[in-house]
């Protein structure tokens, strides 16, 4: 086990060693106030250690939330439908085709309806940042990208259906948010925007597409979300934003590169008293293995790159967690929306059961200090609890694949499960 001192006299190296120079896309003059600490709270039981006298940071986050395509045409503002797949041609086919699995399902639906029994779980958790990967473009562009196939959209009158849930950041560094074009970028970010949602992740050029979202918390705290693609999920390099082109922040965990780049990202924007999450959209979507490069790469962001928490998606169902360092890293955090009801063809892996992911850090050091992971489920184009039978195989799935990463969970009262770590 590496000590603290000597996580960070590796990181100041690394840093050294680098140059400490800012690449493009870095978010200058990012300030805030100096941070004050706040009262205590006991979490030694979900195997973390406070630091003195601090109240821990919660986080909610989760994996894809896809409210484009059939999602979208429910919902009260429906996209014109028309498709360029191959098969599927309408995006209503995508509500008949999960009505035949699940039964009728409303059109002109309440934006709070997606979230189901969501809403009351984050009402009763009361996190203090709220951040999800949002799938689809949110424009009325027509402009679709050339040779994509399959591209999302959400009707920007419809992103009531985010601002519902209290969302403070929407990660957009994933292989959908260009589906129309540059056009449907700048609109699907300045519809974010003016809703009061933060993004992360793409951007008008190269600087904001690697710019941090800077959430603000009392007492001065803040939380820093950084957002990369990866080629590894889809994302085009094609994609990427250069100089004064818009585009996704890519990164390729392949390379030699995206360590570098990331560290100086976070060592530039980052002030005394932050946190720092890393949300990466990598890797397939089927299979539980986690590439060994991605996994160095998690680790190093931690040891090296001043990372306290890292946020991996991409997988159509939950891959294993990972305590490094006492830090978090969720290598996949599964499909928390999709409409994908009544697709069959990877059943074993029950893509419609996910997590709603609530881990608690230390403010003072980003040590985790306890993982709560309510499960969930798909069902008419909506977020439920999942049920007793559901929870148990989320449960032995992550135990299964946990052994590889010297964790567990256990089931709690309330039907959550807790993370065990050594």
């Amino acid at each position: 086990m590496i000590d603290r001192a000597a996580r960070e006299h590796g990181r100041r190296r690394f840093l050294a060693r680098t140059g400490g120079a800012l690449l493009y896309g870095l978010a200058a003059g990012v300030t805030a106030p100096p941070r004050a600490e706040g009262a205590a709270q006991d979490a030694s039981t979900q195997g973390g250690v406070p630091s003195g006298n601090t109240r821990g940071v919660k986080l909610f986050l989760c994996g894809d939330v896809m409210t484009g395509r059939g999602v979208d045409q429910i919902l009260p503002h429906p996209s014109e439908p028309r498709l360029l797949e191959s098969y599927v041609k309408s995006a209503r086919d995508y509500v008949a085709i999960a009505e035949q699995a699940s039964g009728a399902i409303p059109r002109g639906v309440d934006p709070a309806y997606i979230w189901g029994d969501a809403l009351a779980e984050l009402d009763r958790a009361q996190p203090d940042v709220r951040i999800v990967n949002l799938e689809t473009a949110v424009t009325t562009a027509e402009d679709a990208w050339p040779g994509k196939g399959i591209n999302y959209r959400m009707h920007p009158a419809n992103v009531a259906c985010l601002s519902v849930a209290r969302i403070n950041c929407c990660v957009l560094a994933n292989n959908h948010v260009l589906d129309w074009g540059y056009d449907g970028l700048r609109e699907t970010i300045a519809t974010l925007r003016a809703a009061g949602i933060q993004t992360a992740g793409a951007g008008g050029n190269a600087t904001e597409a690697c710019a941090p979202a800077v959430i603000a918390l009392p007492r001065g705290r803040r939380v820093l979300v950084f957002a990369y693609g990866s080629p590894s999920s889809g994302v085009p390099w094609a994609w990427a934003a250069r100089g004064r082109r818009p585009g996704v922040s890519v990164i390729d965990e392949y390379e030699s590169g995206p360590l570098e780049r990331i560290a100086q990202a976070v060592h530039a924007a980052r002030l005394p008293g932050d946190l720092v999450v890393v949300s990466l959209h990598w890797g397939s979507n089927w299979g539980y293995a986690v590439p060994r490069e991605q996994r160095q790469l998690a680790q190093r962001l931690i040891d090296e790159g001043g990372v306290d928490l890292v946020h991996g998606h991409s997988s159509h169902h939950p891959r294993p967690i990972e305590v490094h360092q006492g830090k978090l890293i969720l290598h996949g955090c599964g499909d928390f929306l999709n409409d994908y009801e009544g697709i069959g063809g990877n059943e074993a892996f029950r893509p419609e059961l996910a997590f709603m992911y609530l881990p608690e850090l230390d403010p003072a050091t980003g040590r985790l200090l306890g993982l709560t992971l309510l499960p969930t489920r798909i069902r008419q184009f909506r977020v439920n609890r999942a049920s007793v039978e559901e929870a148990d195989w989320l449960r032995e799935m992550l135990n299964r694949e946990g052994r590889a990463f010297g964790n567990r969970v256990e089931s709690s009262a309330d039907g959550a499960l807790v993370l065990r770590w050594e």
